[in-house]
């Protein structure tokens, strides 16, 4: 079963090494922390920041993932989405799909959100189908725009609706409950 939950102090840690995995962080826009202390500041910044808020993924109740939205405040109503499965584990397993049910239930539900984008680097397939999944559509192709390991990679944009999750929230969480990855 997939829950998401609040950030807690003891996540810093956490987070720090996931975000250090290698096969995590290739899929990144951004780099991740050279230090700890780098990261802490991060963390504590990233807590107290009402225009961001995160959620620990949890798999039966394990901490496996990270999921963001950042750019709450912003007039327009919209924000920007990014999660990863943190613990290999629990990659390929739906963990990612379900959080984003969830995450998407939040986002239009209880944060009111009209609009949620991401940044997925174009060769990501695996996140630019469980995005298409459930029901992001592209908007747009940066060309060359993030600098990763010393090579400047593509970025495809992608985004949903609220009106377009309403339409697809049905079949897609059905799909999950039956599955037994998230709760009815």
């Amino acid at each position: 079963m997939i829950d998401l939950r609040d950030l807690r102090d003891d996540d810093c840690e956490r987070l720090f090494l996931w975000r250090r995995e290698p096969e995590v962080d290739r899929w990144m826009c951004g780099r991740a922390a050279e230090s700890f202390d780098a990261h802490q500041r991060w963390f504590d910044a990233f807590r107290a920041d009402a225009d961001r808020r995160g959620w620990i993924i949890n798999r039966n109740g394990a901490p496996v993932g990270f999921l963001t939205l950042t750019g709450l405040q912003d007039c327009n109503r919209h924000a920007e989405w990014g999660w990863y499965v943190g613990e290999a584990e629990a990659r390929g397993r739906g963990v990612g799909r379900a959080a984003q049910a969830l995450g998407l239930d939040q986002a239009f539900g209880a944060l009111g959100l009209n609009k949620v984008w991401a940044q997925v680097l174009s060769d990501n397939e695996t996140a630019l189908k469980a995005q298409a999944a459930a029901g992001f559509r592209r908007e747009g192709y940066l060309r060359r725009h993030a600098l990763k390991d010393g090579e400047y990679r593509d970025v495809v944009l992608l985004a949903i609706l609220a009106e377009e999750w309403a339409k697809a929230r049905d079949a897609f969480v059905g799909a999950l409950t039956s599955s037994r990855l998230i709760a009815a």
